[in-house]
């Protein structure tokens, strides 16, 4: 039966989260190094999404479906990807990425970095996980995980396409920066409809961002980044990224956020969808439509959710688009878009949920350019991830070893 959530803000309500190196490797980067900027013209993104929604503006009744368990006995599943092939890959906190065929039930340690990877604390450990867009041809894929001194390692793989697993003496460093605290570590990455690589960096950790870090544009903590890894070693940075001329770290895109748990990109519309972990009251969803302009502004921490949290917020933050209050939950796990061929009733639906209750909330544009947010589902789960497959099919992942897919229930 759908639960009915009441309408507290101007949009309905919402949500909130969680609690390598050999040859021919180079030197590890700097903390942060500062690349000459992209000079070529980069792949032309997506036009701004139009008012309308790309499919039909209402929520379906989810009482014909249910989550039905593919694979189970996973530890501490944090994070699930597809390659492009019938294959899915999930990340385990404690530094393993297994593969499995979603038909059937085993799997096969893909990569191992545990040597490498620390996860003492409740949000450290090997945390995302991408796969570069031509993966069938140069095999690399991308992971986030922070170290065994506690900083945040992107670092890429390489694994051959067709399968088997991957060498973890492949490592090469991308990008390094420190963690100030072991929380709030954000962790996702995900390729653009641009082919650049995005990645979610928390605030830097403790409460309240005490050190005012997600407002400071000269730190990457409590940002969302955007780099080319396909421009140079170890990358470059966009130049159509607002700060790289200045004023502020070249790598960001979007700036305000306090522990952006899980982002995801429409893979028909190219939207993107940001879920930013609250404080204290309040879980939040931004969305930054297709072609949107970097610079963006989020809030944090001058506000959580659309209340004020500490200081005088300047004009032009970004408003996220659904919040939900610590009455509905207490850590929102961001989504995916639902494009899956065989839910044809669910397509342009974003669906995502809460940590601590299994709830799980859809969210979808109206025609009128408004959004319709609504708890779907109601499980008994600890949900740390949603992921799809290369077929569209949507995953979901419980934090105590499972992963399931959105499925009819007839």
């Amino acid at each position: 039966m759908r639960l009915r959530i009441a309408v507290l803000v101007p949009a309905l309500l919402a949500c909130a989260l969680l609690p390598p190196r050999t040859s021919p490797t180079p030197p590890p980067a700097p903390v942060i190094s500062v690349p000459t900027p992209t000079t070529e013209p980069l792949q032309e993104t997506l036009a701004p999404s139009a008012t309308a929604p790309s499919s039909a503006a209402s929520l379906p009744d989810p009482s014909g479906y249910a989550w039905v368990t593919v694979v189970e006995g996973l530890r501490i599943p944090l994070d699930v990807q597809n390659a492009g092939d019938g294959r899915l890959f999930v990340v385990e906190q404690s530094g393993v990425i297994r593969v499995f065929d979603p038909a059937a039930s085993d799997t096969e340690v893909f990569l191992d970095i545990g040597d490498r990877v620390g996860d003492q604390g409740n949000e450290q450990g090997l945390l995302g996980l991408a796969f570069h867009p031509d993966f069938d041809s140069n095999g690399f894929f991308y992971v986030n995980y922070t170290d065994n001194r506690g900083d945040t390692v992107i670092a890429r793989f390489t694994a051959t396409p067709a399968g088997g697993a991957a060498d973890p003496g492949s490592e090469y460093i991308i990008l390094t920066y420190g963690q100030p605290y072991a929380n709030h570590n954000g962790g996702g990455l995900a390729f653009g409809p641009d082919r650049m690589l995005y990645i979610g960096a928390g605030d830097g950790g403790s409460a309240g961002d005490p050190e005012g870090r997600a407002q400071n544009p000269d730190t990457v903590l409590g940002k969302l980044l955007r780099i080319d890894v396909d421009g140079a070693d170890p990358y470059a940075v966009p130049a159509d990224n607002p700060y790289v001329s200045g004023g502020g770290r070249p790598e960001i895109w979007a700036l305000g956020l306090r522990n952006p748990w899980r982002f995801a990109f429409d893979r028909q519309t190219g939207d993107l969808y940001i879920a930013d972990v609250g404080q204290n009251q309040w879980e939040e969803v931004n969305v930054l439509p297709a072609g949107t302009p970097g610079g963006q502004n989020l809030g944090w921490d001058y506000r959580e959710g659309f209340e004020p949290y500490e200081g005088t917020a300047p004009p032009g933050l970004t408003d996220p688009v659904a919040v939900y209050s610590h009455a509905e939950g207490c850590s929102v796990t961001g989504g995916v878009v639902v494009r899956d061929p065989s839910l044809p009733e669910w397509s342009g639906v974003y669906l995502y949920g809460d940590f601590c209750t299994g709830r799980v909330w859809g969210l979808v544009r109206s025609a009128d350019g408004g959004w319709q947010n609504e708890a779907l589902f109601d499980i008994d789960r600890q949900i740390t991830s949603f992921g799809v497959g290369a077929d569209g099919a949507v995953y979901l992942v419980d934090r105590s070893g499972s992963v399931s897919r959105l499925s009819p229930t007839e």
